[in-house]
């Protein structure tokens, strides 16, 4: 049974040649801010790149063998750590980010493209439309496990519909559902949804044959994903099954994060211009979709509407889910570019749009890490081997797409001074690294918020009230304290315990006074 809809055996499109010709130019206009900022203002990013140094050097530096240790289990938050600390060896852990960075940016277009491709069974140049969406609202948050689950899930989806009548595409299937496994379980989820959506769609069509082997085809599809279930009974993030907390609030977000990054009037620009040219091809009868567009929207807003915000202690769980399913989306159209004019202007339009939102990313991340040279030039300040406590002098700080850069950004001390840092991701079932016993009661290992200043006042000479907390009697356990989203000129916090060292765009770095704890 074939659900490819006919298409005139004229040229209809970009040739193949051009198509690749087209890809690799897009691309690299989408590789310029990574490429012009090793460490981009993605708020999970420096976190995730310190464990990457730790992974991959720690057994080889004294201080940060003594710090930290690597428990590898069974996570489904894994792919970078398996794939950046060996690349780092041979480029730094620097250049390894951005490898892997720009891997997913390709992974994510070419599993757009292989699925639109599987779906009407020629390449079409529709799914380069995906290039602007790279950069979206949840790529800010640098969760780049999931980044990678995305193409990934892409991939495994194009392969299903290619290998739909031939069985083995279960043993297929199921490397897929391992590895995206690895990658973050909302990922294995977009997957799901995508299969299901399609078999749907099979179901559907197929109407008028025996039901009970469709019905059977339809159930023996979600076959691989037993192995998925396997893998997470031996997780211990399954230990993290009861942290989970649904909200109505920021639904509409979420769905905001596909287009909107940092300029709003760019994202208005962005999905005009997107929306007009959509109907100028429907009002010429240029544009096809794929039988599994409407089951996928319906099956996706009804999952994303059930889906709880924080999931097995991963927040954002489900506004994650939205930018995922809107390369799908892109994969299920395709327009027709029968005359030579159209085909160069959709060419035209693609590279104009992207270029639109690369100088959007670009001029915003010039300007936000202006901090990134003070920054560095603060942490040339600390001792090798010294014990670093992140604090926020705004507790609000880190909420808006302007502040991102700098949550994690102290956890850069740990690759370039072998530091202790608070912040460092050390959550059981979420990440492998850990701080050893020693100093595991002064690091955060419940991926929380820091200290605030006034909370540092108070725990400076007794515990927490409502404690334990890592910060408490901190003078005793740390020798420097960065304070976040504060202004130059703030008044030092504690000036019996604390000498400032350096200041900059947001921060402030304090050593502990060697008499003070």
């Amino acid at each position: 049974m074939s659900l490819k809809p006919a298409f005139p055996r004229r040229p209809a499109d970009l040739g193949p040649k051009t198509i690749v010709l087209l890809f690799l130019l897009l691309f690299a206009l989408a590789a310029i801010p990574i490429l012009t900022h090793p460490v981009p203002p993605l708020s999970d990013y420096a976190n995730h790149l310190a464990r990457m140094h730790v992974i991959g050097q720690g057994a080889r530096d004294p201080f940060l063998s003594r710090f930290y240790t690597v428990d590898w289990a069974v996570i489904p938050n894994l792919m970078m750590d398996l794939v950046v600390p060996p690349i780092a060896r041979l480029t730094g852990v620097y250049a390894a980010g951005e490898i892997y960075t720009l891997g997913c940016f390709a992974l994510i277009a070419f599993g757009t493209l292989a699925l639109n491709r599987a779906l009407f069974g020629l390449w079409s140049a529709t799914p380069l439309l995906v290039f602007p969406l790279l950069y979206n609202g949840i790529f800010l948050i640098g969760v780049m496990n999931y980044i990678c689950g995305i193409g990934l899930a892409l991939l495994a989806l194009a392969a299903w519909v290619v290998l739909r009548e031939r069985r083995w595409r279960y043993g297929v299937a199921l490397v897929f559902v391992i590895a995206l496994f690895f990658c973050h379980l909302v990922a294995l989820g977009v997957y799901g949804i995508g299969l299901l959506a399609f078999e749907i769609s099979r179901l559907w069509s197929g109407r008028g044959t025996p039901l009970r082997p469709r019905i059977l085809s339809f159930c023996a599809a979600g076959l691989p994903f037993l192995a998925a279930l396997v893998l997470f009974r031996f997780s211990p993030t399954l230990g993290l099954a009861g942290e989970n907390y649904w909200a109505p609030q920021g639904k509409v977000t979420g769905v905001e994060f596909i287009i909107n990054v940092y300029y709003d009037v760019v994202a208005f620009v962005l999905t005009g211009a997107v929306a007009i040219a959509g109907v100028w091809a429907l009002r010429h009868r240029l544009m096809r979709t794929a039988p599994m567009l409407i089951p996928l929207l319906i099956v996706g807003g009804l999952v994303y509407l059930a889906m709880p915000r924080t999931a097995f202690a991963t927040y954002m769980a489900d506004q994650r889910l939205p930018a995922a399913l809107a390369f799908m989306v892109v994969a299920c159209v395709r327009v027709d570019l029968r005359s030579r004019l159209v085909r160069r202007g959709f060419a035209i339009f693609l590279v104009l749009v992207l270029s639109i939102r690369v100088a959007e990313v670009q001029t915003m991340w010039g300007r936000l890490t202006a901090w990134t040279h003070g920054f560095m030039d603060s942490i040339g300040k600390i001792d090798r081997g010294a014990r670093v406590l992140v604090a926020y002098a705004d507790p609000r700080g880190g909420g808006a797409p302007t502040d991102l850069g700098l949550v994690h950004a102290a956890c850069l001390a740990m690759i370039e001074k072998s530091s202790l840092v608070t912040t460092a991701f050390t959550v059981p079932g979420k990440q492998i690294l850990r701080a050893r016993a020693a100093y595991r009661d002064f690091v955060d290992t419940e991926d929380g918020f820091p200290p605030t200043v006034e909370q540092l006042q108070v725990s400076a000479d007794s515990p927490t009230p409502d404690g334990p907390r890592y910060w408490d009697l901190w003078p005793q356990h740390f020798d420097y304290v960065y304070v976040l989203y504060s202004e130059r000129g703030d008044a030092n916090p504690d000036p019996d315990r604390l000498t400032l060292v350096s200041e900059g765009e947001r921060f402030q770095l304090y050593r502990v006074k060697p008499d003070a704890g």
